[in-house]
């Protein structure tokens, strides 16, 4: 049903678009910023990300504010917009922060000026809007569409041309040198520093990434060391890993798994990393199952365990040399019963429940043990040795699946 609107509210010759449309757009507003927000992250995938993280709510926020803007100008087309514009601007230089081209914020504004259109197409008719009125604002919508999208391009030229590039490229530099290590001169490392104006810390914190990871550079710190452009990309935390910063982690990478290593001394930044990394690539493979943000300090035992598997192979060499005899099948059979003895010193029948067995298969496993073990499982050292062999053993299976 058309309806009836205030008379004259669609009528001034002296405007492209008349006053009175703003009153008809603002109620559509809400639905259209959930319809803009959904056709950008089906047709975009470096936007298709959770709508609950940074990225999400930062597109929300965008289509929100360009459309209310929109909006206000046909409203009061004397409106200042410096604020709007100088928004759209910082959209531009965050894709060159982060390392994007612009291709994607510009098809964003396409397909948002695509999405509006046809909504206002089926909105005009209920308003018994003229051609001539259509015509305006059509104009209107695309030229606005145009500015937003010359706005972010001018943002972008500017972020990539700017100090900031500068002082970004310097403390990639920066990282880089201290993770070099002892070799890194701490004269150099504090020039560099004072030039791309980052305090030199007593302690830092790792993190490793995965390949090709993205982050939002707007959630992190100020004081934080980055470097994305890298093959296996990290991050340099100054200071011991507080709730704050495991927070922020978690904000700047809401899509990518990463770890994040052990507080060390500056000079020993490049430890931190290895182990960070170690972390990433079992947690990649699943012999840690921590979710998207692994923890060292959480796993110092099995770093350690699976820090050199070809040692722990000529370890178990040694100490389950007594069992070559056994066949295969016999072989792990009691070195799992073996594995769960000395790790919980159990009963029979909690052994068995472990184990998945009857418990008197349990005790005649272990008696066959002690016949081939013998004097190996008094002597405490010894013992030891084979403990830690076959923890190892049962990680690496974790890792290997064989």
């Amino acid at each position: 049903m058309t309806q009836t609107l205030p008379p004259g509210a669609l009528d001034d010759p002296s405007l492209p678009v008349p006053r009175g449309l703003a009153s008809l757009m603002r109620p559509e507003l809400p639905s259209l910023t959930e319809e803009i927000i959904a056709e950008i992250r089906r047709n975009i995938p470096e936007y298709a990300r959770p709508l609950d993280g940074p990225y999400g709510q930062t597109l929300r926020a965008t289509v929100e504010r360009h459309l209310a803007a929109f909006v206000d100008q046909i409203a009061d087309p004397t409106t200042v917009r410096e604020s709007h514009e100088e928004a759209c601007r910082r959209l531009g230089q965050l894709e060159a922060h982060e390392g994007r081209s612009l291709d994607c914020l510009q098809a964003a504004f396409r397909i948002s000026g695509q999405v509006a259109w046809r909504r206002i197409m089926k909105a005009a008719p209920r308003f018994d809007v003229s051609a001539a009125v259509m015509s305006g604002l059509a104009d209107t919508v695309f030229a606005y569409m145009d500015r937003l999208a010359a706005l972010a391009l001018d943002g972008y030229v500017q972020a990539k041309q700017s100090p900031v590039a500068i002082v970004d490229e310097r403390r990639r530099r920066l990282l880089r040198l201290v993770l070099e290590g002892a070799s890194a001169s701490k004269a150099a490392i504090r020039d560099l520093a004072e030039a791309a104006g980052w305090k030199v810390p007593d302690e830092v914190v790792l993190v490793a990434t995965q390949p090709s990871a993205r982050y939002v550079r707007a959630t992190l710190d100020g004081d934080v060391l980055v470097d994305f452009e890298s093959a296996t990309p990290h991050l340099l935390l100054p200071g011991p890993l507080t709730p704050g910063r495991l927070a922020m982690l978690k904000a700047a990478l809401p899509d990518h798994r990463a770890a994040v290593g052990l507080t060390v001394p500056l000079a020993r930044a490049a430890d931190s990393l290895r182990w960070a990394r170690q972390a990433l690539a079992l947690a990649r493979r699943g012999v840690i199952d921590d979710g998207p943000l692994t923890l060292c300090e959480d796993h110092l035992v099995t770093l350690w365990l699976l820090s050199d598997i070809p040692l722990i192979e000529q370890l178990a060499r040694r100490r389950l040399a007594v069992m070559n005899d056994l066949t295969p099948a016999q072989y792990e059979r009691l070195v799992e019963t073996l594995r769960v003895w000395l790790v919980t010193r159990g009963t029979a029948a909690e052994m068995a429940e472990q184990l998945h067995v009857h418990p008197q298969t349990v005790r005649y496993r272990m008696r066959q043990l002690e016949r081939t073990l013998g004097e190996h499982l008094q002597d405490p050292e010894t013992r030891f040795g084979i403990e830690v062999v076959l923890r190892a053993m049962h990680l690496r299976q974790r890792a290997t699946g064989t």
